[in-house]
């Protein structure tokens, strides 16, 4: 995650990140600061989900069938169950994208083709909203089976929290998962502050393998570069607060993918 400002100097904004919540960014300056100021701190929340149809691995992913729903649909009427978003937004340069998603009642801001990550995007779009907000999620759009009381928690998290300028969640590892790249992994400190993420296996042991029997923690949220933007928040000697919840993720990184999340919504009995 980077630690970013935002363009209005009226504007203190912290980006969250859950499972979605894949990228939370901090674009603020001064949580001290904005609490002597506020009375209700980081109260106006706001949902983003960045989604782009180019991709290496999965072109037009937001557009694929679960279900006979878009996926992006699915991730959209998920977060609207979250009891702490005031506004849920699709954030995307495509037409083909923004088109589907008015089709289904959801509220779409166009931005640039030139944005590198979500983060870009997220932060495109907060500019381009009529109304301010002091907390943005970053809700990842390949998650179909989101928890609503996961965005509520990492938000929570954060309002707490007055010395983090970011939160985000973690779940327990599967052992088989500890190799995996498409995994990112994190260490957290007795405070439950981030110290580390990687898509390689931390804490490292000698022998270079799993051990079972360690709690190994997984961050909720698919990365798509090796530079996770998080890693720039600790850089730069910002806290994140992460908080340990009890999903099992489901993101959808591959046309294979589908078919495991279609599968699972059908014993799960879910439409």
């Amino acid at each position: 995650m980077t630690l970013c400002s935002s363009s209005s100097s009226s504007q203190k904004t912290w980006i969250v990140h859950g499972i979605l919540v894949g990228m939370a960014i901090a674009a603020a300056i001064g949580a001290r600061a904005y609490l002597g100021r506020s009375r209700k701190f980081r109260s106006r929340v706001v949902g983003i989900i960045p989604a782009r149809y180019a991709s290496s691995r999965f072109e037009g992913k937001p557009l694929v069938q679960i279900l006979g729903k878009p996926m992006i649909q699915r991730t959209w009427e998920r977060s609207k169950l979250a009891s702490t978003l005031d506004h849920v937004v699709v954030a995307t340069d495509d037409e083909r994208i923004a088109d589907c998603c008015r089709g289904f009642g959801a509220d779409v801001i166009m931005t640039s083709e030139s944005c590198r990550n979500g983060t870009e995007r997220c932060n495109e779009a907060l500019e381009k909203l009529e109304k301010e907000y002091d907390v943005v999620v970053n809700i990842q759009g390949d998650e179909p089976l989101i928890e609503p009381e996961i965005i509520d928690g990492v938000v929570k998290a954060l309002q707490v929290s007055p010395d983090a300028v970011f939160s985000t969640a973690v779940t327990s590892l599967k052992p088989e998962d500890g190799l995996d790249p498409n995994r990112v992994k994190c260490v957290v400190d007795n405070r439950g502050y981030a110290i580390y993420f990687s898509r390689g296996l931390i804490p490292f042991n000698k022998s270079g393998g799993v051990n079972p029997e360690f709690p190994y923690m997984l961050h909720l949220g698919i990365q798509v570069e090796e530079d996770l933007e998080q890693l720039k928040v600790l850089e730069n000697g910002y806290k994140m607060k992460v908080i340990k919840v009890d999903h099992e993720a489901h993101g959808v990184d591959t046309p294979e993918d589908v078919e495991k999340i279609e599968s699972l919504m059908r014993e799960r009995n879910l439409s």
